[in-house]
């Protein structure tokens, strides 16, 4: 997949790993122009794919409505339709998983919702006993809830849980037998007893994702915000707690908030999911450089630090602490710290914040805020407010949509407890945040630019009455609202920075700058556009505004623009909040 200038569209070409080169024509490759494309290969020479293919193909969010069958060398015009959504849907897509055990899966999805989609199954092999019932789209229905994530193992599904479901707490990992779910035709053809917990949530203990090997599962498990693994192998039809990856004693640590607990990220991808059992791990923090590992979960050896990356700031004064603050309706918000330990406050500080989508801010390396802001004697801080997924689902939902205002409470909460720390000043304060994040330093804008000294806002969301109109933002209903009912009345309109900066308070605004790509093809540019001009128009003391005519959603494309992007970024707080 291949994207002009950054954008979400990609065009698709099929590349030789073992040549180290793009097909040539004689071989007769796949490949599709730009545009918002799914492709996984069903065999060698075919593929599913979901892309433009003409009027009706498309979902009222942008995405592909069908999944067609193409073969090898057949122009894409006679490609097999085998899998047709609607017009409301997010978005279609199928695969093809040969599992473990020479089991094979024909899937189909229909995402009817951003955190909802329906399953369907159109084959299975090496199942003895199961028969299918085929309908529409020649597919059964699976008969689990709507907003649950489904995977396979072996001749397992795998189901993680956005809600409760059969006494099973949501964010539970549940596992059960292939042939008794899709055996079933109703939910109510499944109980209990049909499933075993792999992960079950506790109090400020979620699951975050898990990667598997030939015979294992390994979880990773955010406890109050750092992670580590838990691990389960699957023998003879039965699941069973097994050994984690050892990390090296010494090496590896990254943090620690003062009482031995290390503050750090730990990720695990399989080396060869389906033959082997090594896993390759990553371990990083804000303060330290990523260290790539590898360990043999059969041997259950110490895995094997292969490589580090280059320590591009000097973190040898900083110190990384994790706090709390409380929230408005007294809900106890984690954020991460980073500092100079040689330097007393107050000082500039700069706010980063997400809270949407299940999206969770952990403690990874990042050289920008290190090198642009931390190594100058600054304070970087960054929040993991509600709508995140810091604490599972329940954390993410408490700010869905009527809710929203609980995230931007969070935030405030933050930015009045580092102040009431003697961390910094609100003339010193800055924030800052992208897309959804844009969205919410917008509306610190709108509702508290009194807490802050500047306000950074990055490819943001910012008219909430049109956002559904624009690119993909029909996708995003399920998190924020439709402005075309009566949510914008009962909460929508409340949150639209747009609809709430306001004349009568131009002489409040804090410094702000807005940055966006011409090429975002997620996010329109006309949100930070609209905004950047009202404020201007409506005579706010300070606002700039930069517009990168490549860059996507990630607002730049190549490193050196990436690099411009956040000079500009950072150079605008050091002078604001000087």
């Amino acid at each position: 997949k291949l994207s002009p200038g950054g954008g979400d569209a990609v065009e698709i070409r099929e590349f030789d790993l073992v040549a180290e080169k793009f097909l040539d024509a004689d071989a007769r490759p796949f490949r599709l122009p730009a545009a918002k494309t799914s492709i996984s290969y069903k065999d060698a020479n075919t593929v599913f794919v979901g892309s433009d293919f003409g009027p009706g193909s498309m979902t009222s969010s942008g995405y592909a409505r069908q999944v067609k069958e193409w073969r090898r060398g057949q122009p894409i015009a006679e490609a097999k339709l085998v899998f047709e959504g609607d017009v409301s849907d997010v978005s279609v897509g199928g695969s093809y998983i040969r599992e473990r055990g020479g089991v094979e899966y024909e899937l189909m999805n229909q995402n009817t919702g951003f955190y909802s989609s329906k399953k369907f199954v159109r084959s299975v092999k090496g199942i003895p006993g199961l028969t299918l019932q085929l309908g529409k789209n020649g597919a059964q229905h699976v008969a689990l809830p709507d907003d649950v994530e489904l995977d396979t193992f072996a001749d397992q599904l795998l189901v993680s849980l956005r809600s409760a479901w059969k006494g099973f707490a949501a964010g539970s990992l549940i596992a059960a037998p292939a042939k008794a779910v899709l055996s079933a035709r109703s939910q109510d053809d499944l109980s209990k007893d049909d499933f075993v917990v792999l992960f079950q949530p506790r109090e400020r203990i979620a699951l975050r994702d898990y990667a598997d090997t030939k015979s294992r599962l390994v979880l990773r498990v955010l406890d109050t915000v750092k992670s580590r693994f838990e691990t389960w192998q699957y023998t003879d039809g039965t699941w069973a707690r097994a050994a984690s990856p050892k990390l090296p004693s010494g090496g590896a640590k990254a943090a620690d908030k003062g009482d031995g607990e290390e503050i750090a990220t730990v990720d695990c991808w399989p080396v060869e999911s389906r033959s082997s059992e090594l896993v390759w791990i990553t371990h990083e923090s804000f303060v330290q450089p990523t260290s790539l590992l590898l360990a043999d979960l059969a041997s259950g050896a110490e895995a094997e630090t292969l490589k580090k990356e280059h320590e591009w700031f000097d973190a040898a004064d900083v110190e990384l602490t994790q706090h709390f603050a409380t929230s408005l309706d007294g809900t106890q918000v984690p954020y991460f710290m980073v500092a100079k330990r040689s330097q007393g406050g107050p000082r500039p500080t700069l706010l980063y914040g997400y809270g949407g989508f299940e999206i969770s801010l952990e403690s990874n390396y990042q050289v920008t805020s290190g090198l642009g802001w931390v190594e100058a004697g600054n304070v970087y801080v960054c929040a993991n407010i509600r709508g995140g997924g810091e604490f599972g689902p329940e954390w993410h939902q408490a700010a869905l949509k009527a809710n929203r205002n609980k995230a931007y409470e969070d935030f405030e909460g933050i930015a009045r407890d580092l102040v009431a720390r003697g961390v910094t000043t609100h003339k010193q304060l800055g924030c800052m945040g992208g897309s959804n994040g844009g969205l919410l330093t917008g509306n610190m804008l709108a509702r508290s630019p009194e807490l802050f000294g500047a306000i950074v806002i990055m490819v943001p969301l910012l008219d909430m009455k049109r956002f559904n109109k624009l690119l993909a933002g029909a996708s995003w209903m399920a998190e924020y609202g439709n402005p075309d009912t009566d949510d914008w009345d009962n909460f929508l309109h409340k949150y639209s920075p747009y609809h709430n900066v306001d004349a009568a308070r131009r002489d409040q605004y804090p410094p702000v700058l807005f940055t966006t790509s011409t090429r975002d093809d997620r996010v329109h540019p006309g949100h930070a556009r609209k905004l950047a001009a009202k404020l201007r128009d409506m005579g706010a003391r300070e606002v700039h505004y930069w517009e990168n005519i490549e860059g996507g959603h990630g607002g730049a494309s190549t490193n050196e623009q990436r690099a411009q992007m956040w000079t500009i970024a950072y150079q605008f707080l050091s002078h604001a909040l000087a």
